[in-house]
């Protein structure tokens, strides 16, 4: 998966996740599983993308 497609699905997950607490509260099952896709999410990029990032400065 590209930088790109990541980062639109990182977008889109949060979108969700916005939705879904609006409907369901913060601590619905619902909310919680988007919350934890978002995070899966999230460290996929920050594996991929900002370490390569640092290393390329050290």
């Amino acid at each position: 998966m590209s930088k790109q497609e990541l980062l639109e699905r990182i977008e889109r997950k949060r979108a969700q996740l916005i939705d879904i607490v609006a409907e369901t509260g913060f601590n619905s099952p619902k909310a919680i599983q988007f919350s934890q896709e978002l995070d899966r999410l999230l460290n996929s990029y920050n594996t991929k993308h900002i370490k390569e990032y640092s290393t390329q400065f050290n």
